[in-house]
Parts: structure tokens; C-alpha cells; sequence
């Protein structure tokens, strides 16, 4: 597993060993482990599958900076598929972007499109079984150095600064899903049928301002929301068709305001 310390992989690792899967070996920067040095990996044993989840992950760094995006985004999928076709691995879960299916475009989405179609053409060139999971604004209780929307809205209200709302308050949404019912998706996605995209949501649509003000509500803040021009190539309504994962059972069971209370009850006894 690549990216196993940051949210997603450390849920994802964490689940997997609970039922009896064997790790390998997990590749993470925060670690000192380089996407980039996984060529260099030595393997001495089968791999049944490799998830791939490590990436630079924010459109506005990658616009800021598209090296970083390219050089961990781009760089990094052909090295993690090479290093399959190598270790004769059969499988692969690559974790792409629900970002890839807005209309705007930017270094990052075009990194993780790049990442869709190099997963196909090793399918078809090498027999290596893919699947694409696409996520939507993923969050949980954990202290995460990647620090996204609910990470840094949750420990600037605990401080009393200011919220940050990029749009228009009336119309920027997210579609937010807390990392279990994230989790709980990818396996039933193992067992639905590879070489497949998955979209995975909670299907709760929301809007961004009004998520600024229940966790200033909920945390008796004095910080203020401040509004923001749009950033540069950023969605601004964020909904995903789901349909596909709900034909296999997927019923997301922790909605939007109890996930707040749970990363909120997280930052309060990590601060404390």
C-alpha cells in the first residue's frame, strides 16, 4: 500500500489487517518512504494486490506548483505500474479523484485522468485487473498532516480564527463522506466486479458556508466566516452519481453532522 499513514490508508490498513489480510510492505512520505523510490522496493514474497493511494492531493498547490503534482501524481502511478508489471502483481486499486468528472481542469485532475488510463492500458497491454475508486471530499478523526476543509475549519474555529469560504456562499457545495462509510465502500467494491470506476460519496451534497457555520456553532467560537473569490480551476457544486456502488449495497451510514460531532469530540481531546 502506498500513502498507508494518511486518512484514507490508515483507515483502509487498519480494516484490511482486522480481516486477515497479510501486509507487505506500505510506502508513505511521512514515513520517509518516496513514491518514487518504490522501484528501488525489494519484494520476497506474492502480492495479491497493490492499493495505491499515495498523491499530492490539493488542486490549489498543484496549480501553484504543478512539479509537485506531476512529479508525485504522474511520476508516481507509472512507477507504482511498473513496479506491478515487474512483481507479476495481478491487481491494483488506484485512488483517481471525483474532481476527474468536473468540468473544470487543472494539473491535478489531469494527473489522476492520466493515472484512469494508465491503469486500462497495463490491463490491456500487461493483464494487470484494476479497479478506479473516484472519492468525494473524504474526512474523519485523525490528525492528518495533509490538513483539508474539515481538518483546518475544525482547529481555526477551536482557535477563533477566521473560516475561509472560496464562492458563493449560496451555491459552493461539496459532497462529503466520513472515511467508515469510505472504508466499508472499498470492500464491497472488492467484491463487485474489477476493471471497473467506482464513484464514492456520502451522497450529502452540502453547502460549504453552512458547514462553516454548524462547526462554529457546535464549538461556541468567536471566528468568522469570511467570503472568498473562487479559487482558480476549483469545482463549485460537487455532487456524485453513486449508482454504480449502491447496485452493490452501499447504504453510508454516518451523516454529515454527526461526522462534525465526531472529528469536533477527536480535535478537543488531541488539543487538550
Amino acid at each position: 500500500m502506498t500513502g498507508d499513514n494518511g486518512l484514507i490508508g490508515t483507515f483502509l490498513d487498519k480494516r484490511l489487517l482486522e480481516k486477515g489480510y497479510e501486509k507487505v510492505s506500505g510506502i508513505d512520505l511521512r514515513k520517509g518512504k518516496d513514491i518514487l523510490d518504490i522501484k528501488d522496493t525489494q519484494i520476497y514474497r506474492n502480492i495479491d494486490v497493490m492499493f495505491h493511494l499515495a498523491a499530492q492531493c490539493k488542486i490549489n498547490k498543484s496549480i501553484s506548483d504543478p512539479s509537485i503534482c506531476h512529479r508525485n501524481n504522474t511520476d508516481g502511478i507509472f512507477e507504482v505500474m511498473e513496479f506491478c508489471r515487474k512483481n507479476n502483481i495481478k491487481k491494483i486499486v488506484y485512488f483517481s479523484s471525483s474532481r476527474v468528472l468536473s468540468n473544470e481542469r487543472n494539473p491535478y485532475t489531469a494527473a489522476k485522468l492520466y493515472g484512469e488510463e494508465l491503469c486500462k492500458a497495463y490491463y490491456d497491454c500487461y493483464g494487470i485487473e484494476y479497479i478506479i475508486i473516484r472519492p468525494s471530499t473524504v474526512y474523519g478523526p485523525m490528525d492528518d498532516r495533509t490538513h483539508r476543509l474539515i481538518d483546518i475549519y475544525i482547529r481555526s474555529a477551536i482557535n477563533d480564527r477566521d473560516l475561509e469560504v472560496y464562492g458563493d456562499p449560496d451555491l459552493k457545495t461539496l459532497d462529503f463522506t466520513y472515511v467508515d462509510d469510505f472504508v466499508n465502500a472499498i470492500f464491497l467494491i472488492l467484491d463487485g466486479g474489477w476493471n471497473k470506476e467506482y464513484n464514492i460519496s456520502g451522497r450529502e451534497e452540502f453547502k460549504v458556508h453552512e458547514l462553516a457555520k454548524m462547526i462554529i456553532s457546535k464549538l461556541n467560537s468567536n471566528s468568522e466566516i469570511i467570503i472568498k473569490n473562487s479559487e482558480i480551476a476549483q469545482p463549485q457544486k460537487v455532487r456524485l452519481d453513486t449508482s454504480m456502488l449502491d447496485n452493490l449495497g452501499y447504504i453510508p451510514k454516518v451523516n454529515l453532522e454527526r461526522g462534525i460531532d465526531l472529528c469536533i469530540n477527536f480535535y478537543k481531546k488531541l488539543f487538550n
